[in-house]
């Protein structure tokens, strides 16, 4: 099997030949070219070649089977003011305005900036953006999409970013998770309508067109936690929203994985009951206090999981004995192979010893023939 055999087998919940090995190593090559630190026998290979070399399949994240548009009553106005990045969305029921921090070196390594003022501070700004949700259509991308599916080839399978849900939306990327639960307790009503708003919207719009796209793995929700998530707010704002959503994927043939690179520990039973075919990324200890094993042994294979090792442990910082010890007891959970794509939680970091990579690709070849022996 390749790289994309493997991961289809997984989703099809079908046995692969062996252990599928997904790392993303964007931020690590990225970091490795602009510092001029690429290892002698990387340098001057693309990304794509870097991984084929690791013998590692690509993250293949860039795919997208949507432009969202807006109509000429939105205007969107993006201006740059001593390294600051303004933002300004302008309708005829008034105007909201974003003032991010940045740094071309931050970009480069694909990092993002600091958002010092977000979009949306009360009231008068829901109504605005209530109306530039209402005014926006989505568009299908599906020939971009075969051509990026194509590109990828047998090195891997897309994994299509189709957005988040309302809530986590709106406290991420709109309010600020600093201010959005505030102001969901000061203005619950408000709040509440434009989540309203922006799931109708949704459903209306955009699911249509992700379910008819030609992608066969989507992601949809990010950074779902125990502490910004709780079960409380889980169970009232997103699990309505996904046992709608989740059969309609389901029923055009699509798989949905959750971006889980932060603490789920106390929310596995609700990504459970949402409906999630697979939660990739997914970070366990020691940089949060769930295991591996516990995770393991709370869903058996039902959920997918696509990770296995944390960013840390190919850190300088992480002994070598104590990496390969983690390794070898991360293979035993993981036996006999069913549900699993391993992958590094959440991205091979800058500093990491791409050595480490290329031991687990070792391991993988090793130890991860189907069925592992644990």
């Amino acid at each position: 099997m390749n790289h994309r055999e493997r991961i289809l087998a997984v989703l099809n919940r079908e046995p692969p030949d062996r252990l599928p090995w997904a790392p993303r190593i964007l931020l690590w090559y990225r970091a490795r070219q602009l510092t001029h630190t690429m290892p002698q026998e990387y340098e001057g290979l693309s990304l794509r070649e870097v991984e084929r070399k690791l013998d590692i399949a690509t993250a293949a994240r860039d795919g997208k089977v949507f432009d969202a548009v807006h109509d000429d009553s939105v205007q969107v106005e993006e201006r740059e003011e001593g390294g600051k990045r303004i933002t300004e969305y302008h309708t005829p029921v008034g105007s909201v305005r974003q003032v991010m921090h940045f740094s071309r070196d931050l970009e480069e390594q694909g990092l993002p900036g600091r958002v010092e003022e977000f979009l949306l501070k009360g009231p008068k700004d829901y109504k605005v953006w209530e109306y530039v949700v209402e005014h926006t259509d989505y568009v299908p991308a599906y020939d971009a999409y075969r051509a990026y599916d194509a590109d990828i080839g047998e090195d891997g399978l897309p994994l299509v970013g189709v957005g988040d849900v309302p809530l986590h939306h709106f406290a991420q990327a709109l309010a600020g998770y600093e201010y959005a639960y505030y102001q969901l307790m000061d203005y619950t009503q408000d709040v509440e309508h434009l989540l309203a708003v922006m799931a109708e919207v949704d459903k209306a719009k955009k699911w249509p067109v992700i379910a008819e796209s030609p992608a066969r793995l989507l992601l949809h929700g990010v950074h779902l936690s125990s502490q910004w998530t709780p079960p409380r707010y889980f169970r009232k704002y997103i699990l309505p929203y996904y046992r709608e959503f989740m059969p309609m994927m389901h029923e055009h043939g699509k798989s949905v994985a959750m971006h889980a690179d932060n603490d789920t520990s106390a929310i596995l039973n609700e990504i459970e009951e949402a409906g999630w075919d697979m939660v990739e990324c997914f970070v366990t200890a020691p940089m949060v206090p769930l295991t591996l094993r516990e995770a393991r042994e709370r869903w058996g294979t039902r959920v997918i999981i696509w990770g296995g090792v944390p960013s840390l442990i190919l850190s300088p910082s992480y002994s070598e004995e104590d990496f390969r010890a983690y390794m070898y007891d991360a293979f035993k959970v993981i036996a006999p192979g069913d549900a699993f794509i391993l992958g590094v939680a959440d991205n091979v970091m800058p500093d990491s010893l791409i050595d480490r990579v290329r031991w687990i690709t070792d391991l993988v070849h090793e130890r991860g023939r189907y069925p592992m022996s644990g």
